[in-house]
């Protein structure tokens, strides 16, 4: 054949749809199933088997069978034809492959085999994660799944059909079949749908149902950068208050979860919203505990590593304790106070709030749980920002974010001037007065003479003169004082 007959006969199959091949060797047919492989036990399924235009019969086999199973013609004039199964079960499920014979007496090879599975076949396994399905970036996690039979394969899936099947054989533990898969470490890839199937040695084509639907999460830095968490009006409410937990995000984060901490539970599901705000509504004991939160995008089980912990303290649960001061409610500034709780019950950790501050309340627990039950919260040396009403509270160890009912407001006040400013002198703007200073001027001293207005800034709150004046003004104001006859003796005493 010469190369322009070639050339020719080529082009004329491509443009038909064929491969490069020709007379005598019919190109390799295709196999398929639709809707699926796996076909449910009672379902129907057709086989598609697709050759060659010249094709005109097909035929379908099934594994150890050497005859045929089905014969069809193609078709419609078309280069494919198809088989059906109207009920599929145990009988029908296994391996197929097709193949198809031409005008021209020549038969092609056998396609590809299908593996054509019934599912239903048993009792649907276990999935489990352990140590849980919500696994931090680059952790590791098993999907563990167990059936009554104890003989044969299990086969893991996820959802979607990118990663190929996992098989593994059985292992008996404490008296059912079970096979461990091991997934990490992890990332976004392995997030998704898995589910699992088991068959018995004896049948491989005919599997179990489906386990129950697990869904595996990933939470980590890498992925997005972690939230905070705020309670509204604070993390410390009495029981029947309303509370909201607010978590707050990065922007275009629109999927907001969140968590409270379930002891040694792992944690099994991140329920996600679209609002930043989680009412709690009415709390009462059950609300306490320590909350997180995560943030996410659509759809996806990708999350962002978890907030800081925020403990949640539900009031009202226990007698009230009784708040003193020592020695007394008004004290001197610089001095020390001692606020002293003390319950009547049973309590071996006490909390103290300062009403209005962010902070979350003071703790104690107590090293010797005899009787009297109280605990000393030194506060000192006072300032004016000491001042405000306390209250504290007692609770359990056992209970820690369940707190007895406030004691009574104890209005703390402080006594004493705040030491006033010191002036600016020639010397406090180079940093050369210190000791004396820091124990407070009565706001004259060291003022420049001559006519020069006193300073109006306390030298502490400035930072080093090379850090807050450029080096040309330094050398001229230094020029000006010695000008004004400003020298450190006369002038470093009375501001100090």
């Amino acid at each position: 054949m010469g190369s322009s007959t070639r050339a020719a006969i080529l082009t004329a199959l491509l443009c038909l749809g064929e491969s490069d091949s020709f007379p005598g060797t019919p190109p390799k047919p295709s196999i398929w199933a639709d809707p699926s492989p796996m076909v449910t036990k009672g379902s129907p399924v057709t086989i598609w088997c697709q050759g060659s235009l010249q094709a005109n019969v097909y035929h379908l086999y099934k594994q150890n069978i050497s005859k045929p199973v089905e014969t069809e013609a193609p078709q419609d004039s078309s280069n494919k034809t198809s088989f059906s199964i109207e009920s599929m079960s145990t009988h029908t499920a296994g391996p197929y492959q097709c193949m198809y014979n031409t005008s021209m007496n020549s038969s092609s090879e056998l396609s590809d085999p299908l593996p054509l599975v019934v599912t239903g076949a048993y009792s649907a396994p276990s999935l489990s994660a352990h140590p849980g399905p919500v696994v931090a970036s680059g952790g590791n996690v098993s999907l563990s799944c167990s059936s009554n039979l104890t003989s044969g394969t299990f086969c893991l899936l996820k959802e979607g059909g990118a990663d190929p099947p996992r098989n593994m054989e059985s292992r008996t533990s404490h008296g059912r079949g079970q096979a461990v898969f091991p997934v990490g470490p992890v990332n976004t890839s392995h997030v998704g749908t898995y589910r699992c199937y088991v068959s018995h040695s004896s049948y491989p084509y005919a599997w179990s149902d489906p386990s129950d639907p697990l869904h595996l999460e990933v939470t980590g830095e890498g992925v997005y950068r972690e939230p905070s968490l705020s309670a509204q009006p604070g993390s410390l409410v009495l029981s029947g208050d309303d509370l909201t937990l607010q978590c707050l995000s990065e922007a275009g984060v629109d999927r907001f979860a969140l968590t409270r901490d379930e002891g040694l539970t792992p944690l099994q599901h991140l329920h996600g919203q679209h609002s930043p705000d989680f009412p709690l509504g009415h709390v009462d004991h059950t609300h306490g505990g320590q909350y997180r939160c995560y943030g996410g995008y659509n759809l996806s089980h990708v999350w962002s590593a978890p907030s800081a912990p925020l403990d949640i303290l539900i009031a009202g649960m226990y007698k009230k304790p009784s708040l003193t001061a020592q020695p007394g409610p008004s004290v001197s500034r610089g001095e020390n106070v001692t606020l002293q709780c003390r319950s009547e019950i049973w309590s071996d950790t006490f909390h103290l709030s300062k009403e209005g501050s962010p902070a979350p309340p003071q703790l104690l627990r107590l090293q010797d749980t005899a009787a009297p039950f109280q605990a000393n919260f030194t506060i000192g040396p006072l300032t004016s920002d000491h001042e405000g009403t306390y209250r504290c509270y007692g609770s359990h160890s056992t209970s820690p974010h369940l707190l007895s009912l406030p004691s009574d407001p104890l209005e703390l006040r402080v006594s004493g001037e705040e030491p006033q400013p010191c002036p600016l002198c020639p010397y406090d703007l180079f940093g050369v007065l210190s000791s004396k200073r820091a124990q407070g001027c009565d706001g004259r001293k060291g003022a420049l003479s001559e006519g020069h207005p006193e300073g109006i800034f306390p030298s502490e709150t400035l930072p080093p003169l090379h850090t807050r004046f450029p080096l040309t003004w330094v050398y001229e104001v230094r020029a000006g004082l010695k000008g004004l006859g400003a020298h450190r003796a006369d002038v470093g005493e009375e501001c100090e």
